[in-house]
């Protein structure tokens, strides 16, 4: 019988997309809510590039530290900070050596109104807003960065009576977007691409005003034998994440 190259073509098509099926996996993945628009652009590219799927869960920091802790099936965590990843490693929850600073977040004052938050962030020495929308600072890094300038900036006492506290990054955005608060901390990249803040108002905190919000990223003992967690950390430490990473103001 003979044999037509279409139907060799076709047969080989058949066998890689079978090899591939078999190959590609999911990862489960904890991710900070500041890095959540980071990571669904990273996805769609890490899914194309190496046949793995990306699910993500978005919450805040130490929220996810607690769930870790009592079993839930992640098998990667990219945290808004390095002290809660390093917890993890030193009750050895991760695989050993897997830990890395994925990215070096920045902290933002924004306001939803064009013009309301100045370039310096006197608006908040100005005092006259009702709410001041932070991330709750026990559970978000970002919340504590928060706490932190408003006490560098000896206003603390001056705001106690006006902050309206999110469980995240992400309800702490949500509710001055929503205008009901007028101006709050968020992260940078909530509301900055490619170089420019995306709407409404904001004050770009200078990083001395705060500690580093260092990100880091680690892979938990449930991903230790999952092809597709070790991808995605790799793919993370590439040049096309990287790309990504820095069009929304982080630092890598």
């Amino acid at each position: 019988m003979r044999i037509r190259p279409s139907h060799l073509a076709f047969t080989a098509l058949a066998s890689l997309f079978a090899f591939n099926t078999a190959w590609a996996d999911e990862v489960q993945v904890a991710v900070a809510a500041n890095f959540t628009a980071p990571i669904q652009a990273i996805a769609k590219d890490f899914e194309k590039d190496t046949g793995h799927k990306l699910v993500a869960a978005y919450g805040a920091t130490g929220q996810f530290y607690a769930q870790i802790k009592n079993g839930a099936p992640f098998e990667v965590f990219l945290a808004a900070d390095d002290t809660t990843p390093k917890k993890l490693e030193e009750e050895k929850e991760i695989v050993p050596g897997s830990r890395f600073t994925y990215a070096i977040g920045t902290l933002a004052l924004w306001s939803a109104k064009d013009g309301y938050v100045d370039a310096k962030g006197d608006v908040l020495k100005q005092n006259t807003f009702k709410h001041l929308s932070i991330a709750n600072p026990k559970a978000a890094p970002y919340g504590l960065a928060a706490t932190q300038v408003l006490d560098k900036l000896k206003l603390t006492d001056a705001t106690k009576g006006k902050i309206v506290e999110g469980q995240n990054i992400t309800q702490a955005f949500q509710f001055v977007s929503t205008g009901n608060a007028e101006l709050g901390f968020v992260a940078l990249s909530q509301i900055y691409k490619d170089g420019k803040v995306t709407n409404g108002s904001a004050w770009i905190v200078p990083s001395n005003l705060h500690d580093p919000i260092r990100q880091d990223a680690v892979i938990l003992n449930k991903g230790k034998d999952s092809a597709a967690a070790k991808a995605l950390v790799e793919y993370l430490k590439g040049p096309k994440a990287a790309a990504v990473i820095k069009s929304y103001g982080y630092e890598i």
